[in-house]
Formats: C-alpha cells, sequence, structure tokens
C-alpha cells in the first residue's frame, strides 16, 4: 500500500462538491483510474483469461477498483466495468478483440432486431456489477465513516445505440447515424429499450452501494445539434428524471464529449454534475452556465509532460473554474490513456490536493 492512502480523511469532499456545497479544497479523481496506468492492474491482467472476466468477476471488480484508491490517493473510486455490459444484458453480446476493442458479432440491422431486445434484468443479468459494488462498498466503509466514496456508472443511451448498431468501435459512427435519418421511428423504439434498460441498471447500482452515478455520451461528438436534441437528450433526461424520482439523494455527472454545440441544452439538465472535455473553456464554461457544478478537463495528454510543467497547467484549470468559490471537480477532459506515466498522474492529483 503506498503513501497515497495518508488522505483517507474527509474524502466526502467529492460527494460535498458535486451536491454544490463549498469544500476545503477541489476533489479529485480520474475517468479510467483503474486500469492500465496501474503495474498491479497490470500483474493481475496477466493472470486472468480475459478483459470480461475481470468486468464479470465480482471479487476481481472489487480489487482493481480499490487498486487507484491505494495507489494513487484520489477523492472517489469508480467501480470497474464497461459500458458494453448493457447490450450484453439486452441479448446483444460483445467481446474484446485485441488491437480492435469491442466487436459485436450480432448487431441491429432492422426493427426486427430491435422487436428482438429484451430489457435488462440487472439483478439477473448484471449481477456481477452489483455484486462487486456491494464488496468494493464494504471495503471502502471499512476505511472509516470518511472512507472513498463510490461512483457507478452506465453508458447514455446513444452511446450504447452507436455501438450495437455499428458493431464495434469507429471515427464516425455513420450506420447509426444513418439509422437515426432513415428509420427515426425504429431508433426512437432502439432508444427507449436501452433507456429503460439503462434506467433500471443504475438504479439498482445505487441499491448496491454506489454514491454517485456517471452517464458517459462517448459519442455525442459525431452528431449533428439538432440529431442530438432529437434523440440523444431527450434519452439522457427521461434517466435523469427517473433517478431523482426514486434516489433524490444520489448526485448524477453527465459527460457528453465533443458537445460544445448543445452546451446550453446540457446545462439545462436535471444533472448535479457537468462533466467537460479538454476542448471547452473554464472561464467561458463559468459564464454560459453560471452555479453549474463541472468537473473536468484537462487534458489527457499533458499527463505526459515534465511534472512541473504539469503543476502549472493544472493550477491555470482550477484558477479558471474559481478555485476559491469550488462548484468543481477536478478530472481530466476524457479517460487516461494506457500509457500515461505515472509521474505524470501523480503531479495531477498532487497539486490539485495541496489546494491551489
Amino acid at each position: 500500500m503506498s503513501e497515497a492512502t495518508h488522505a483517507f480523511a474527509g474524502r466526502d469532499l467529492f460527494l460535498r462538491a458535486a451536491k454544490g456545497e463549498k469544500t476545503e479544497r477541489t476533489p479529485v479523481w480520474l475517468m479510467r483510474q483503474a486500469g492500465r496506468i496501474l503495474p498491479e492492474y497490470r500483474e493481475l491482467r496477466a493472470g486472468v483469461p480475459s478483459f470480461k472476466h475481470l468486468v464479470e468477476t465480482p471479487d476481481l471488480v472489487q480489487e482493481v477498483t480499490l487498486q487507484p484508491i491505494h495507489a494513487l490517493g484520489v477523492d472517489a473510486a469508480i467501480i470497474f466495468s464497461d459500458i458494453l455490459v448493457i447490450p450484453e444484458a439486452m441479448g446483444l453480446p460483445y467481446r474484446m478483440q485485441p488491437g480492435k476493442g469491442p466487436v459485436f458479432d450480432e448487431t441491429v440491422n432492422a426493427d426486427i432486431d430491435v422487436e428482438k431486445l429484451r430489457i435488462a434484468n440487472p439483478a439477473e443479468d448484471l449481477n456481477y456489477t452489483l455484486e462487486g459494488l456491494r464488496k468494493t462498498r464494504a471495503a471502502l466503509a471499512a476505511m472509516g465513516e470518511n472512507g472513498v466514496p463510490l461512483i457507478g456508472f452506465a453508458g447514455a443511451p446513444w452511446t450504447i445505440m452507436a455501438y450495437m448498431i455499428e458493431g464495434g468501435g469507429s471515427k464516425t459512427f455513420s450506420k447509426p447515424r444513418r439509422w437515426l435519418h432513415a428509420n427515426p421511428s425504429g431508433s426512437k423504439k432502439l432508444l427507449e429499450k436501452i433507456t429503460e434498460s439503462t434506467l433500471l441498471y443504475l438504479q439498482a447500482q445505487v441499491e448496491a452501494g454506489a454514491q454517485a452515478l456517471q452517464l458517459f455520451d462517448s459519442w455525442a461528438g459525431v452528431l449533428s445539434p439538432a440529431l442530438y436534441r432529437e434523440f440523444a437528450l431527450p434519452a439522457i433526461r427521461t434517466i435523469l428524471d427517473g433517478l431523482k424520482q426514486s434516489h433524490p439523494e444520489i448526485p448524477v455527472i453527465v459527460f457528453a464529449k465533443d458537445a460544445w454545440f448543445v452546451f446550453e441544452d446540457l446545462a439545462e439538465l436535471p444533472s448535479a454534475v457537468m462533466g467537460l472535455d479538454w476542448q471547452t473553456n473554464p472561464e467561458l464554461a463559468r459564464k454560459r452556465a453560471p452555479g453549474r457544478v463541472f468537473q473536468g478537463n484537462l487534458d489527457p495528454t499533458l499527463l505526459y509532460a515534465d511534472p512541473k510543467d504539469i503543476e502549472g497547467k493544472v493550477k491555470e484549470m482550477l484558477a479558471g473554474f474559481g478555485a476559491s468559490s469550488q462548484a468543481h471537480i477536478a478530472n481530466l477532459g476524457h479517460g487516461v490513456y494506457p500509457d500515461t506515466p505515472l509521474d505524470g498522474v501523480r503531479a495531477f492529483i498532487g497539486t490539485v490536493q495541496a489546494g491551489y
């Protein structure tokens, strides 16, 4: 266990900041913090048959989720999982292909494929994640009353739909975009099924111990403003409204990457926190959405720089968000890249936690 574990006291910073409360300093965590940046993760991963085996084994989910808490001392844990567990729970399994990423051997190509999909039953189809949450929450609670809070997550419906139709990763996701134009009714039916499955999943995550939630709309930026407003935003709003009814005390973060073109629309969503990518200027964000709690938004590639340069840029970011007024959770503007040097990661976290 590293020296980073010295600062467990006061780790409710993240939850207080997410709820808009003033905090002594800005809390910090990283998207994809549980993963290949850590040597202990690489060692563990080498001993298991597949990435999906990790995701679907609760004891390993707990172990991987806790690794960055011990190694880096971040202010929040995020459960180790994958956004593509939802399409699998709906009847569309995926696999991870080395060097290529996620691959779906079957995809949604027609309305009949949408009809075949089921609404996910989290207790049956996703119990491995829920059990991982329960185990991880118990382990975090054992650290003391000020132990690190636990974040649950899911992919936003549009992003999930994009993978289900495209069949894997893509730079343009032209197939699902074409669906929105050519088959708007079928697209909405598919989004409705994904939305219902995702809401049930997130509600089950809260019941299993998640203290905050994040929705990742990773492929928001490939849509036009009109398409995003017609298809993606209503699905997100439905999930947020459902969570507000069932678990009003749980803060929800919405992170829509490259969605600057609908900034005001996203700012009006009933989410507790608005995640920002690195292409969004903090000062302008404050002017366009005063009073909003923001999360972000350091460029992940900056962590390859000299630690002194990182320290200076992190201070600039904190000042841009108004560190003295808080309403900010420090994070990257996207997930940390797998080969990011740990010295860079530690420089980022250390600078934020020093209270600048």
